[in-house]
């Protein structure tokens, strides 16, 4: 009984010493560590939230491992613009938090619970996040040029010819099968 919370306690402490080692390197090369580790206050407490939906089980379990991946999800996400810049990608990356983050997190506890049908439906809101995720990417980067380093132009005709490469792909492989 006594025995969990002594492991929490060794990982709590050891992050707390990565987190301390982290910053004192970051002072002495002179970064700006906490532009980068900001987004960890978000990333921890989602990871912390899938943990106990692993130790709840049940309906519980299952409600807060959605909530953990959605909110692992945003804090990689902000981690990812804070690290880059390209705060624009919100414009579809919004995605990659419901229903990718969502779905990640359902796929997790399934296959760590053993339980393949939770497993097959995180799949497929993976699959729809990253499909959206996408096509936003395709529209608002290449076509539009939201961030000044797409396309132009030419983003129209290279979405065609992606598109039509696409479909004769998909049509080739559903033709062997």
């Amino acid at each position: 009984m006594t025995e969990k919370p002594i492991q929490y306690a060794r990982v709590f402490g050891i992050t707390l010493i990565a987190l301390g080692v982290i910053a004192l390197v970051g002072q002495f090369l002179n970064l700006n560590i906490g532009a980068f580790l900001w987004p960890f206050f978000i990333i921890v407490p989602g990871v912390l939230l899938f943990l106990f939906a692993i130790t709840a089980g049940g309906d519980l379990g299952e409600a807060f491992s959605i909530l953990g991946g959605l909110v692992v999800s945003v804090g990689v996400l902000l981690l990812y613009q804070s690290v880059t810049g390209h705060w624009t990608s919100w414009a579809y990356a919004w995605a990659l938090v419901a229903p990718t983050g969502a779905g990640l997190g359902r796929m997790l506890y399934g296959k760590l619970k053993g339980r393949q049908a939770l497993v097959m439906q995180g799949w497929a809101l993976v699959r729809i996040g990253l499909t959206i995720t996408v096509v936003g990417l395709i529209f608002f980067e290449l076509v539009l040029n939201i961030s000044g380093f797409g396309l132009g132009f030419i983003g129209w005709p290279v979405l065609f010819i992606g598109l039509g490469l696409l479909f004769l792909l998909r049509g080739l492989l559903r033709g062997r099968s």
